[in-house]
């Protein structure tokens, strides 16, 4: 360390989403390694549709539950944070106990990469981008503004989803339009490194591999999905580009389309009669069909959730089935292709909300992946508990199923920042 002193710290994350926000505290210490420790609290706020669901725990046990009319989103953050030093979940004696704060930003842009203290010039460069991830850079912004006013005196730090994707060579991160485009920014940046990085290094520490050498395809799959190529701890290909609207089919996005479709309903070409067309023709309107009416929930017209996907297929629904199907076959084609990336393959890595929670997503996609030498256990897949390994042992990749510890990544780049 750069003191020679080996410090303790409790750490707040906030982890700001478009329709949740999640929170939670560390104490870490200087020498802490890379393996997660539990935190002393945890809070998430749900919004869904008018109503808000609040769900706290700490380090103790104690837990509190509570669904409520949805408020102002700023005022119903700072009410939960306050449940840190109040209350039956408390863990601290007050807010002065917190040492640094720390905000996961989905969105760096060009000129954000690693992980910084916030200042001025840095909310400035995150405002910059704001309109590339509308779903998530306002939210952070919205959480580094709260934590000023909560804790004034608390220095704050950023972590960046696109950061860990700074290492894509030109011909992956270069869109093959005018090359205007790319000398005014526009480039795939890829997103979730924090969780894709954070993965790398469980499964090799899994594994005991040598990083060096390790060739790993990380699968983030939860409301927002994408897949990463990892060689020598570093990624080299991704499924999200320019914003996280492209690659993959997910919960409420389309995933990658022809553009032409683009063209043709700005054109006023495509549009359905229940709907005026000159709405059809608005931007506006296009990018709330692709970030919020397509995915899971465009095809099955029931839910975004793959829960609820699953169940209605069992249950003989057509459009739930297709939902499905679609959602592995573009997850499967995906994964090839990081695969010629690599050139290679050492590990299969399924993580987030449905890649850790859905043994039939994970079943269906290894069916199909039995090509590359991926053979999976049944037994294992259908009772694991993350972070497991559920390959057969005839396999010749590792498929590992690896908990998102995304708030855990974020705090532990104090230890990073300080070295």
């Amino acid at each position: 360390m750069a003191d020679g002193l080996l410090l303790r710290m409790k750490i707040l994350v906030l982890n700001s989403g478009s329709s949740s926000q999640k929170s939670a505290l560390f104490e870490l210490r200087t020498d802490s390694g890379y393996d997660p420790v539990p935190p002393l609290w945890e809070g998430k706020l749900q919004w869904d549709g008018e109503r808000e669901e609040l769900h706290l725990r700490n380090h103790s046990g104690q837990e509190i539950r509570r669904q409520e009319k949805a408020g102002v989103r700023r005022a119903s953050v700072a009410a939960m944070l306050e449940n840190l030093w109040n209350g039956e979940t408390a863990a601290l004696n007050s807010a002065s106990e917190v040492g640094i704060v720390g905000h996961r930003i989905v969105h760096g842009g060009a000129k954000l990469a690693e992980p910084v203290r916030i200042t001025p010039e840095v909310k400035r460069e995150i405002e910059a981008v704001r309109a590339i991830a509308p779903l998530h850079n306002q939210a952070g912004l919205e959480g580094i503004e709260l934590a000023e006013k909560l804790f004034p005196t608390v220095p704050q730090i950023a972590v960046f989803d696109t950061g860990f994707h700074r290492t894509l060579a030109p011909k992956a991160h270069v869109y093959p339009g005018p090359y205007s485009w790319y000398e005014q920014g526009i480039r795939r940046f890829g997103f979730h490194g924090i969780n894709h990085e954070y993965c790398a290094h469980r499964a090799l520490r899994m594994l005991k591999g040598d990083v060096a050498t390790l060739k790993i395809i990380s699968c983030h799959l939860g409301n927002g999905c994408s897949v990463c190529a990892i060689d020598g701890g570093k990624s080299i290909d991704t499924t999200m580009g320019f914003t996280p609207l492209e690659g993959l089919m997910m919960g409420t996005r389309s995933g990658s389309i022809d553009p032409g479709i683009l063209v043709q309903l700005l054109r006023g070409d495509l549009w359905d009669q229940s709907r005026n067309p000159r709405d059809l023709a608005r931007p506006e309107f296009v990018d709330k069909t692709l970030n919020h009416e397509s995915g899971l929930l465009g095809i099955s017209g029931l839910s975004s959730d793959m829960r609820d996907i699953v169940a209605a297929m069992r249950a003989g629904n057509d459009r739930a089935q297709l939902a499905f199907d679609i959602f592995i076959h573009r997850l499967t084609k995906e994964i090839g292709a990081m695969a010629v990336s690599l050139g290679g393959l050492d590990a299969l890595v399924f993580t987030a909300g449905i890649g850790e929670n859905s043994p039939e997503v994970r079943a269906a996609a290894c069916e199909k992946l039995g090509f590359l030498g991926i053979q999976m256990d049944a037994v294992k897949n259908s009772s694991l508990k993350p972070d497991a390994e559920i390959s057969a042992t005839a396999s010749k990749v590792r498929v590992l199923v690896i908990q998102a510890q995304e708030d855990w990544a974020i705090a532990r780049e104090w230890v990073r920042l300080r070295a």
